[in-house]
């Protein structure tokens, strides 16, 4: 790699934090307004009388749940519906309908923010289930994120309250006052950037060399822009964001990694806001972007480097890189990614280096935390505090507390619970698929390209990414068969849902407490000693639950 392509990686990577720099204070104060505000637009009051919802009435941390898994399962069957029965649907390009463990999978995909995607979407569905199926949920998934955090915020911010909220106006105001409006300027900017934005199906057109070819059309921009700001990630073609027709330059692979960040690393400020301590927000943020341009830093070292005879021999590891976007806007793209919850690609992760394509791997074990999915990363990064908080009251002997709350046996028990969820479905899923003989079989002579090393890897990236909700694959691994599309749609909405409720049901216990004064001896948590204390939890939790997987995928191949 020359000089001008480092420096040029450098000045994209610099110019991007800056842009977030900027966004930081005024795109979280809106939303801490947007969550804060006592009056109800006449939108969203008209929504209100339609569902029959009062928005004067808050509810527990129970009744939040139980609407917020209400609304979802409405969604899943929607969605499977609409795939189920495409073949009498307009706009269906004529496409049969989904198979059913197909349809399964994908709806409980998008369901969970994560947008896997075991199929080519330009052959498999149609513009009318891309709109009003998987797009849709791209906005409600995301929107449902951002409700759980705010829920937790204000379990932090209350005090002796019975009450976390209203989960149908905090979903409304998140999708009216927030996702619409950004998706809509995002989309006009996709387009002007050349993303194809149009009703067309199939277009035949013949080749430099007689041949024909069918171009797929489709309204790609309004689905890409909610497909990043949503850190959704599933894409309108089977390539993703490397198709030239969803990310066709340098400046619209830039732009989308900033719609991929801004509202996660917004969302820190919004919480110091709604606690009334605008230095607690910093705290988290700060950890947030130590851990993130770690992580970019090594993959894009180890990308650049190119180690391995293949890469050495081509002179660097381009093999699955766009070259319109180089080694290091690919590095740049697949780190915001993956330490969201997005896993859209514009690389190939299957064709990285081994310690590169590990990098990835590790950024979702991380509980993609740096900064995470909108709403997710944020709630995930407070739970770790609560843990961080704990630590530290039992290394100095005192009586741990966060926020003016008291981190008891019940806030921890909610604590290591949400932090053992998903990595019990990764490893329980990886182990499954190679310990039952007939699974074992049907693996390893169907859906692993490469044995041995990399295919356990394929399977540990598979599970790692399903139960993380994020969505991107070792592409390697052909995942539409019916234990993959099964298996992983289970840790898809286990990985969901279940830390969701936990998130819920902390929320629930902090914001019954009263307030607790401090003392000499409460650990400040807005100082750097704290952001240290927070990034070691963060990194000793991640090595200590999957370092003896590592060793025999990425690492193992890797150090060969």
């Amino acid at each position: 790699m020359s000089a001008a392509d480092v420096w040029l990686g450098v000045l994209q990577a610099a110019t991007l934090v800056a842009v977030l720099v900027l966004l930081y204070r005024p795109l979280g104060d809106y939303i801490a307004h947007v969550y804060s505000a006592a009056r109800h637009l006449r939108v969203e009051r008209g929504l209100y009388r339609l569902i029959g919802v009062d928005p004067a009435s808050e509810q527990t941390w129970r009744s939040y749940a139980r609407g917020l898994l209400l609304f979802s399962v409405a969604g899943m069957l929607l969605v499977y519906l609409l795939q189920r029965m495409q073949q009498f649907l307009p706009l269906s390009l004529g496409l049969p309908p989904v198979p059913e463990g197909l349809a399964f999978n994908t709806a409980a995909s998008f369901l969970a923010n994560t947008n896997w995607q075991s199929y080519t979407p330009e052959q498999t569905v149609g513009h009318l289930v891309q709109m009003a199926g998987l797009a849709v949920q791209n906005f409600t998934s995301a929107a449902v994120g951002i409700a759980v955090a705010i829920a937790l915020v204000r379990g932090f911010a209350r005090r002796g309250s019975a009450t976390i909220g209203n989960f149908w106006v905090d979903l409304t105001r998140g999708l009216i006052r927030l996702l619409l409006p950004i998706a809509v300027i995002g989309a006009i900017v996709l387009i002007a950037g050349g993303v194809v934005q149009n009703m067309s199906g199939f277009t035949e057109v013949h080749t430099l060399v007689g041949g024909t070819q069918q171009i797929p059309g489709g309204p790609v921009a309004s689905q890409e822009v909610i497909k990043e700001l949503g850190t959704n990630g599933g894409g309108f073609y089977n390539a993703n964001s490397a198709h030239p027709f969803e990310n066709p330059t340098p400046w619209t692979n830039l732009f989308e990694i900033l719609l991929i960040l801004a509202i996660p690393f917004a969302l820190p400020r919004a919480f110091g806001r709604m606690v009334g301590d605008d230095r607690q927000g910093y705290a988290i943020v700060a950890v947030m972007g130590v851990l993130f341009l770690t992580s970019l830093t090594i993959l894009s070292v180890l990308e650049a480097n190119g180690q391995g005879p293949a890469p050495q021999m081509a002179g660097a590891a381009m093999e699955g890189k766009e070259q319109r976007f180089g080694t290091l806007g690919s590095t740049l793209f697949g780190s915001a990614s993956t330490l969201t919850s997005t896993g859209a690609v514009n690389s190939m992760h299957d064709s990285y280096t081994a310690l590169g394509g590990m990098m990835p791997m590790l950024n979702m074990m991380l509980g993609e935390v740096a900064p995470g999915g909108v709403g997710s990363g944020l709630y995930g990064m407070l739970v770790l505090a609560v843990i961080a908080v704990f630590v530290g009251g039992l290394l100095v002997g005192r009586t741990p507390e966060y926020l003016g709350k008291r981190i008891g046996p019940r806030e921890m028990t909610l604590a290591s619970l949400y932090i053992l969820v998903v990595p019990a479905l990764v490893l329980g899923g990886t182990a499954l698929s190679f310990a039952i003989p007939a699974i074992r079989a049907d693996v390893e002579g169907t859906s692993i390209l490469n044995p041995g090393t990399h295919g356990l890897s394929e399977v540990l990236y598979a599970f790692t990414s399903a139960a993380n909700n994020n969505g991107s694959a070792f592409a390697g691994l052909t995942a539409n068969t019916p234990w993959f599309n099964t298996a992983l749609g289970i840790a898809m909405l286990l990985g969901r849902f279940v830390p969701i409720v936990i998130v819920l049901a902390l929320a629930g216990s902090l914001a019954s407490q009263h307030h607790v004064p401090e003392t000499a001896g409460t650990l400040p948590t807005h100082r750097p000693l704290f952001v240290g204390l927070l990034t070691t939890v963060a990194v000793v939790i991640t090595a200590l639950t999957y370092f003896p997987v590592l060793t025999l995928g990425p690492l193992a191949e890797g150090l060969v």
